[in-house]
């Protein structure tokens, strides 16, 4: 098993705040929000097994509480997230951003390729 890196969880508050988002909350979990738009944001390490992140899928139940969710992690685990969120169809709208260790960072959607 490869080993398993930290949550890009600082990269993913510095992206929300130069998004103008305003972040709250510890760890690898928090809230970004942004006028109208509370965005639950979910740092996700490299290696990390997916299958047991219930965070994915919010348990198979459907979320009331954030419409909007979006996965940080490496450029190199953007794949494994994507593909995970589309085999469990979740009910909110998602994104995940892949980071890398210059700063710079990417954004995939559901359906982009």
């Amino acid at each position: 098993m490869p080993p398993v890196s930290m949550p890009p969880s600082e990269d993913a508050r510095t992206i929300f705040r130069r998004l103008g988002y305003s972040v709250s909350g510890d760890g690898p979990e928090f809230v970004a929000e942004r006028k109208w738009r509370t965005v639950r944001v979910t740092a996700v390490a490299d290696g990390e097994d997916l299958r047991s992140r219930r965070a994915l899928a919010d348990g198979g139940e459907p979320s009331t509480e954030y419409r909007f969710r979006c996965f940080v992690a490496p450029k190199s685990a953007t794949g494994d997230v994507r593909n995970r969120l589309r085999s469990v169809d979740p009910t909110y709208e998602w994104a995940v951003i892949g980071v890398d260790g210059d700063g710079e960072y990417d954004v995939y959607l559901p359906n982009a390729g």
